[in-house]
């Protein structure tokens, strides 16, 4: 299945809460209701299956992956030592693509994915463009030095808010001090009913 690609804030609408930063406000404002004219007067209650998918769709779309990399993902934690579903945020928290946001050179997760893939990232002095990279404690991430000036780039760093302890920064220059402990990890995501979805 590809990766959808259409209005962001009607997926955030379907999952009940803001899965991108620009839709906060929205939701807010108007609620998470999911989309159609019915509203939430209508809305059927899940069964536990339902639950279970709608975490799953959940995860998937904040972390901006298809669904056939959400599996691999899912089966690799499955077969690393640990509870799975812990496992499963650390290897999606890890993402090269999430480790550039976490550090704030960019406001979103798909704002990431794209400096990432264009070639403007470096980890430990080479350029990465691979936002599936799994980055792994004392790799050293860096915004590429042809891309330091850029407009965009400068008021993400300028935006960007306490960083989370696992990470440190220094101008454009972020490094993986450890693996995020699950207090530093999306707090939205149940992964235990992603790990009974798969368990069916």
């Amino acid at each position: 299945m590809s990766r959808y690609t259409g209005p962001k804030r009607r997926l955030s609408r379907r999952e009940g809460v803001a899965l991108f930063a620009k839709d906060a406000k929205s939701i807010e404002r108007k609620g998470a209701n999911p989309p159609g004219m019915r509203g939430i007067k209508f809305r059927k209650r899940f069964s536990e299956y339902g639950m279970q998918l709608r975490e799953k769709q959940k995860a998937k779309r904040l972390f901006g992956l298809s669904e056939r990399q959400f599996k691999n993902l899912f089966d690799l934690a499955a077969k690393t030592r640990g509870a799975t579903g812990l496992k499963l945020l650390e290897l999606l928290e890890l993402r090269l693509d999430n480790v550039v946001y976490r550090l704030g050179f960019a406001s979103s997760r798909m704002e990431a994915r794209q400096i990432v893939g264009h070639g403007h990232i470096n980890v430990d002095g080479k350029k990465n463009n691979i936002p599936s990279f799994r980055v792994k404690v004392d790799h050293v991430v860096a915004i590429s030095p042809k891309f330091v000036d850029n407009t965009q780039v400068k008021k993400n760093l300028e935006a960007s808010s306490t960083l989370p302890e696992w990470l440190e920064r220094k101008a454009t220059v972020g490094k993986v001090l450890r693996v995020p402990n699950r207090e530093e990890m999306e707090q939205i995501i149940n992964e235990q009913l992603i790990v009974e979805f798969y368990s069916r």
